[in-house]
C-alpha cells in the first residue's frame, strides 16, 4: 500500500521517514518530495509498505503524531490527477467572456493601440 506523509519538516530526509514507518511495518521504500530547481523538501514523502493490515496500523499510530513540532497528517495515497495543458501549462480554454468585438484575434482591438506620432515616423 502506498501511503502520503504530510506536513513533514523541512529537515526531515528519506532515511528518517522510511525509520518512522520501520516500527510498525516493513517500508519497502520511501521518497520525499523535493522542488525541482532547488532540491529541498516540499514538505511531504509516499512511503510504500509491503503489507497493507501494517500499512493501516501505521496510519493509526503516526496520523496526528507531532514530530519536530508538526502534527503528521498519514493516510493512503490517491492517485495523481491529470492535469491540463502543454507544457506551459496553459492549455486550451474556450472564450471566456468580455465584450465580443473581434472575437478572431482574442479580443484585440488594434483600434486601441498608440498610433505613431507623425513627426517621429513609426516605431512598430
Amino acid at each position: 500500500m502506498r501511503l502520503y506523509i504530510g506536513n513533514l519538516s523541512y529537515n526531515t530526509s528519506d532515511q528518517q521517514v522510511k525509520d518512522m514507518f520501520a516500527e510498525y511495518a516493513s517500508t519497502v521504500s520511501a521518497q520525499l518530495a523535493t522542488d525541482k530547481f532547488s532540491g529541498n523538501s516540499r514538505g511531504f514523502a509516499f512511503a510504500e509498505l509491503s503489507n497493507d493490515e501494517e500499512a493501516n496500523a501505521a496510519i493509526m499510530k503516526l496520523n496526528d503524531l507531532e514530530v519536530d513540532g508538526r502534527k503528521l497528517v498519514v493516510n493512503e495515497a490517491r492517485p495523481q490527477e491529470k492535469k491540463f495543458g502543454g507544457s506551459n501549462g496553459g492549455g486550451s480554454r474556450p472564450y471566456n467572456g468580455g465584450n465580443d468585438r473581434n472575437r478572431s484575434n482574442g479580443g484585440y482591438d488594434r483600434s486601441s493601440r498608440p498610433q505613431p506620432r507623425s513627426d517621429r515616423g513609426a516605431r512598430y
